[in-house]
């Protein structure tokens, strides 16, 4: 019966963590994200449980983690179905925080070029360049 409630009580905190993915699958977050949302909903949870699970969905390639060049914090990112992460370099508007993926055409050229002229391999999965996304440099515009 007690490994009954422990599997429901895992479940129910992996099953909250993946709506927070889902309402969040546009912008980069942290596991501190995710608690801020954990307890903002009344659910009960420690961070080391958060990150056993953030942990979990990387090694299973529903989200993507790396550090950013600032603090070297960990951020994670959703995968969208189909979306080939790991074959593209990621861009995040340093305002809104939206990430956006650079499937262009014009990859493999880039990869090709980073290796053959500077003998750098790139990994594109925890590439992220960081900008200014169009809506969020509309609004400023619109303010000035």
């Amino acid at each position: 019966m007690q490994n009954n409630q422990q599997k429901k009580y895992r479940t129910r905190h992996k099953e909250a963590i993946v709506s927070y993915l889902e309402l969040h699958s546009e912008h980069s977050f942290s596991a501190y994200d995710v608690n801020e949302y954990m307890q903002e909903n009344g659910i009960q949870v420690n961070l080391t449980t958060i990150y056993r699970n953030l942990d979990k969905l990387t090694e299973s390639g529903a989200i993507l983690k790396y550090k950013t060049a600032e603090d070297e914090c960990c951020r994670y990112q959703c995968i969208k179905p189909h979306a080939r992460c790991h074959e593209h370099i990621h861009m995040q508007c340093k305002v809104c925080g939206k990430i956006l993926h650079l499937e262009c055409s014009f990859m493999e050229e880039v990869t090709k070029h980073l290796y053959e002229h500077h003998k750098f391999l790139l990994e594109c999965g925890g590439s992220v360049l960081m900008g200014v996304c169009e809506e969020c440099q509309t609004r400023a515009n619109d303010k000035v």
